[in-house]
């Protein structure tokens, strides 16, 4: 005679309810998957709300939440008058949004870069768990000084899944002037899009210490960030030393 069911078995086999997406989400989720496939580049125009809601078949106002949620998000960007386009590393205040180190006095200014480094090898295990690689697949290694008014304030070590990025060069990077994010965007088809980080103070090293121009074992701030792509896909590890004797790293919760 069989065993009879445990409640775990009766619950294991009982159907499971349906999980309930609200229709603009469900819109807001195909307007993704186009801009995924690059259907629109970042700079674009997208379609007027009317066309999007008769492409879909919904109400005008279900595309416009879609849109709002996206537009919040900083993946499109409104302009009065001229319509709705997808949103670019290239357009100024988008690079502050992802550089958040600012001066405790004045406006922050677009930094210098310097690349010390650009040098493809096999990923260390930590590195390939983040990027969700396999241990020893190929990844672009970057490491760069930023200055502001002259003054080194960041010391980055990069590291990127080597198929996304091949051709990525010491050269290019020597001759391309625009922000880093702007280059992967337009010539790697790669947009970043949201980050994850990690804050924690550390001392600096002696050849840290010499790139910076401070003391040894001078404090600095260490951020650790996984840059995430469309379908949350990591595509970069970042690791920053910031010097703080007159700036400060700023974030906005909301």
């Amino acid at each position: 005679m069989p065993a009879a069911d445990t409640p775990a078995d009766a619950a294991a086999r009982a159907p499971r309810p349906a999980v309930f997406s609200p229709l603009y989400r469900q819109i807001k989720d195909l307007l993704l998957k186009s801009l995924d496939q690059g259907e629109w580049k970042p700079g674009e125009l997208i379609p007027s709300e009317i066309e999007l809601a008769m492409r879909f078949q919904v109400s005008q106002g279900t595309v416009r939440k879609a849109v709002d949620e996206l537009a919040a998000e900083n993946l499109l960007v409104r302009r009065q008058g001229k319509g709705t386009f997808v949103a670019t590393h290239h357009e100024p205040r988008a690079q502050f949004r992802f550089l958040r180190v600012v001066p405790d006095a004045g406006e922050p200014a677009p930094p210098q870069s310097r690349f010390l480094e650009c040098r493809r090898l096999r990923a260390p295990a930590d590195i390939a768990r983040q990027l969700d690689l396999r241990t020893g697949d190929a990844v672009v290694y970057l490491r760069r000084l930023l200055s502001f008014g002259g003054d080194p304030i960041v010391l980055d070590e990069i590291w990127l899944p080597g198929a996304l990025f091949k051709g990525l060069t010491a050269e290019r990077l020597a001759e391309y002037k625009g922000p880093l994010y702007g280059l992967f965007e337009t010539e790697f088809g790669t947009r970043m899009i949201r980050a994850e980080e990690q804050l924690r103070a550390v001392g600096a090293d002696r050849q840290v210490a010499q790139l910076l121009g401070v003391e040894e074992d001078s404090p600095l701030l260490l951020v650790e960030r996984v840059s995430y792509s469309y379908g949350d896909r990591a595509v970069e590890v970042r690791r920053g030393l910031y010097v703080t004797a007159h700036y400060h790293y700023r974030n906005t919760l909301s």
